[in-house]
């Protein structure tokens, strides 16, 4: 799967590129930084309406705007606002990473708090789902208009 970096790790800066031309829209502040890159796998469409978000776990300096080759590793449940939001962790392609509790525990403790500055705004964790159901979700996620 392809994945285009919106966020860098340790970046504060939340970064909106248009899903179809991927050109940057804008740029906001979020409460945290972001532990690992962060992004969306072109060609999907989630619960949201939006491309599927994306974690890319890796201590490679990808930056914003770099489109990079990914596997699923597993899939978190989120729910934002009500609506699914689920996250896939991914690891650049060939790498060898381990989805341990510390990586669940930093990207959890980053999704509940990144828009701590929005009064309101509800973000739910679930479970952390195994490869094969990350890949089933990108399958149904799958936007046939691109």
């Amino acid at each position: 799967m392809q994945v285009l970096i919106e966020n860098e790790a340790g970046s504060s800066d939340k970064n909106t590129f248009d899903e179809r031309t991927l050109k940057l829209l804008r740029r906001a502040r979020v409460s945290r930084a972001y532990p690992y890159p962060y992004g969306f796998v072109l060609g999907t469409r989630g619960g949201d309406g939006d491309a599927v978000d994306c974690f890319v776990l890796t201590t490679a300096p990808l930056r914003s705007g770099a489109v990079v080759a990914c596997e699923p590793l597993g899939l978190l449940e989120q729910i934002e606002d009500g609506e699914i939001d689920h996250k896939v962790l991914a690891a650049l392609a060939g790498e060898d990473v381990a989805l341990d509790a510390e990586v669940v525990t930093a990207v959890a403790d980053f999704i509940t708090g990144v828009f701590a500055h929005i009064p309101g705004k509800r973000m739910t964790i679930g479970r952390l789902l195994p490869r094969a159901d990350a890949e089933a979700y990108l399958q149904r996620c799958r936007d046939p208009a691109g």
